[in-house]
């Protein structure tokens, strides 16, 4: 038999998930030059580039031009793209495993983690998820409703996502307008009544996981004060001492801005946007029906772990903080995928540099990998994807070399072709993903925007038809 990953018998390899993880495995596979590798990329939407498309926030636009990288991977010699294509619908691992010597997972962490306090469920209290995939135009997320009648909201967390949902929730309808945010969002938004926005962090401003950049974003909104509390931007003891251990420019300058603002008076915009450190909710409280109407607080203070890192722990101190609405963002977990072992622990397959293992600490399961957040967990930015990607494709090259793979019964490319045609007539190639850009960009350009998207899977075949 012609040895494997040459150019009459090139490795096959499927990946499931079509985001900056799953392009980057894309990009270091079909960049060997040692290897000729042939890759499959099966999205669920048809629209690719996951969290870059439905993650990154409206106002945050230069994030998403990381595309045009993606771009140039799906443009290279042996890549498809079959979006509107579901694992575990359409096509089942026994499937894949018939077509492909290797398969890769890249489908992220799609699930909340949940804060466990008493009145998470009320109305008017969502996971943070929800709001960034509705007003990004996920298909899934479109019919999310969201009272913004409120005047009053709390986002709990402090990271990427908490910081996106409460400069969204602040801006104006014409900073919003120059956007590519859904437009049912943009209506919504527009009318919004909210007036007070919170976020609220349970550790200091020196553990704080924001840029210095997103930091004084939120104090340039056209419509809302920045506003911090003194007291709670002064460092303890603790931090002063990792702030200065660590030597970092960068995290001593955002000390100095998150203090700086904390100076300012309001200037009374119609608009604030309050960031609180050093407190947690430990309930949200409901009225008679059920619905939001404060968020009780417990201070806390910071004390050293065993590993050396600062935590926050509660004290004897509490406030009300009155509110009507919660959006939760307190962290990720993946999803447990058909046929795949799964860690409900951690929320990961179980994996060794992407390695699918048969449970926590098991064996390999030849021919399997994992990619991402699905692989590591919820960590990092887009970018860090890339080099967690390479440590993959490592493994899958050196498995590759030494016949550790699978052994499918039809490697054909027209095989495996013809058993999506087949499973789902309507599935999405990259060209047809290029009209759907295309088009859309055009719909932008009358309304000074750099696209309106289409939010339904429906409006999306409809308009590739029309096309076509």
């Amino acid at each position: 038999m012609t040895e494997l990953g040459t150019a009459e018998n090139p490795l096959r390899v499927a990946i499931v998930g079509s985001g900056p993880a799953a392009f980057y495995t894309a990009e270091h596979l079909l960049g060997r030059d040692d290897l000729s590798v042939q890759v499959d990329m099966y999205e669920r939407l048809p629209t690719p580039y996951g969290l870059v498309r439905f993650g990154v926030a409206p106002d945050h636009a230069k994030i998403k031009n990381v595309t045009r990288v993606y771009d140039k991977v799906a443009a290279r010699p042996g890549f498809r793209f079959y979006g509107n294509v579901g694992y575990g619908e359409h096509l089942s691992l026994e499937d894949l495993e018939r077509h492909y010597h290797q398969v890769c997972f890249a489908t992220g962490a799609q699930a909340d983690r949940r804060m466990n306090i008493p009145g998470e469920a009320h109305a008017r209290s969502h996971t943070a998820t929800e709001f960034v995939a509705w007003y990004n135009g996920h298909p899934a997320y479109r019919d999310c409703e969201f009272d913004l009648s409120v005047e009053r909201v709390a986002v709990v967390g402090v990271g990427n996502v908490a910081v996106d949902v409460a400069r969204i929730l602040s801006r104006t309808p014409e900073e919003l307008a120059r956007t590519d945010i859904a437009d049912y969002a943009l209506e919504a938004l527009s009318n919004s009544r909210v007036k007070e926005v919170h976020i609220l962090g349970r550790r200091g401003p020196a553990q704080a996981a924001f840029t210095n950049a997103e930091v004084k974003e939120l104090g340039e909104l056209e419509g809302a004060d920045f506003l911090l509390r003194p007291d709670e931007v002064e460092l303890d003891e603790l931090s002063r001492h990792s702030v200065e251990a660590a030597a970092d420019p960068a995290l001593t300058r955002r000390i100095e801005i998150l203090q700086e603002a904390a100076a300012r008076n309001p200037t009374g915009k119609a608009r604030s946007l309050t960031l609180r450190f050093l407190v947690s909710p430990v309930e949200i409280q409901g009225n008679d029906a059920g619905e939001v109407v404060a968020v009780k607080l417990v201070k806390n203070d910071l004390f050293a772990s065993d590993d050396g890192t600062l935590r926050p722990r509660p004290t004897d101190e509490f406030e009300d903080l009155p509110v009507d609405m919660v959006f939760r963002s307190v962290g990720y977990r993946g999803v447990a995928l058909p046929d795949v072992p799964f860690y409900e622990k951690w929320g990961t397959v179980p994996n060794d540099c992407g390695r699918v293992l048969a449970e926590q600490g098991g064996e390999q399961l030849p021919g399997l990998y994992v990619s991402g957040w699905i692989k590591r967990g919820p960590s990092g930015v887009i970018g860090t994807n890339k080099p967690d990607a390479a440590e993959t494709v490592e493994r899958m090259v050196a498995d590759a070399v030494a016949g550790r793979v699978l052994v499918p019964t039809d490697p054909d490319p027209a095989a495996s072709d013809a058993l999506v045609r087949q499973r789902q007539p309507d599935a999405v190639s990259f060209d047809d993903w290029r009209k759907l850009d295309g088009l859309e960009t055009e719909r932008g350009k009358s309304e000074g925007r750099p696209r309106v998207k289409f939010c339904s899977v429906e409006d999306m075949l409809a308009a590739l038809r029309a096309a076509r």
